[in-house]
């Protein structure tokens, strides 16, 4: 057999922990291994020949158990280069209950971002950005979209659309959108966001570097004037393994008043 790859892999004989099929008790004992720091991320594991000998399983078990893992996002491959145990991501919290850009949000917590444009330009609305934005006939929507990161990791993609009107050359953009549209006097004051699950398909899986199906995090984002009017329609993905929504939620007024009164 050839030499293994990591010191872990070359240790005595491998107890898989029991229960369940044993393309899942290797996958459990990848895991704690990697929980206790035996292995770490970056770390390349064995082939899945050299994998199959160490642990006396098939090579079909350890297929099946690596590809759970890398589904799971513990594990990444790499065409021509092997597979190897996935960075660790720090995961973000974000208020609900505060209207702020990712510029902003980021930057109260000291963490550097940076995005990549995939798009700045003027476009013909589709019928829901024209309902939305209540768009004149003939009017033309500013679309920009970006991949949010921090260091090298991708956070999110930005797809915010905005009547041209507001946003007439969206190349100026070259930071934070709320900032911006702060400059020009129309900054949004407070906005309706709408969150669902999501598996993410294979544009958008890539572009955050994640396996196609890895749960993320789908947000509709709807801002408003103070007069009312609507002036951003945002559609961003947020990768699953790296965000934490927090809401802070208080006990109705009507219900504290009544329980007082008893």
């Amino acid at each position: 057999m050839a030499e293994l790859s990591n010191a872990f892999f070359a240790d005595g004989p491998v107890a898989l922990p029991p229960g369940g099929p044993l393309y899942l008790q290797l996958k459990r004992w990848i895991e704690d291994a990697i929980h206790r720091g035996d292995i770490n991320p970056g770390d390349a594991l064995p082939s899945e020949r050299d994998l199959a000998q160490k642990v006396d399983v098939s090579r079909v078990t350890v297929r099946k158990a690596v590809l759970q893992l890398v589904k799971d996002g513990v594990l990444v491959q790499r065409h021509g280069s092997g597979t190897f145990v996935a960075p660790q991501t720090q995961r973000v919290e974000q208020s609900l209950s505060q209207l702020t850009s990712f510029t902003e949000d980021m930057a109260r917590r000291g963490m550097a971002v940076r995005a990549d444009w995939l798009d700045r330009g003027l476009y013909l609305p589709s019928p829901e950005e024209t309902i939305i934005l209540a768009l004149s006939p003939g009017e033309q929507v500013a679309r920009i979209a970006r991949l949010r990161l921090t260091g090298d990791v991708p956070l999110a993609i930005e797809r915010a659309s905005l009547s041209s009107r507001v946003l007439p050359d969206p190349e100026s953009v070259t930071d934070s959108l709320y900032r911006h549209l702060d400059k020009a006097g129309s900054r949004p004051v407070r906005a309706i966001q709408r969150i669902r699950a999501a598996n993410l398909d294979e544009e958008n899986a890539q572009l955050l570097q994640v396996p196609v199906g890895a749960a993320g995090l789908h947000i509709e984002r709807t801002s408003y004037l103070a007069s009312g009017r609507v002036i951003e329609f945002t559609r961003s993905i947020y990768r699953g393994d790296t965000y934490d929504f927090v809401a802070e939620l208080r006990l109705g007024d009507t219900h504290i008043n009544g329980a007082s009164k008893q």
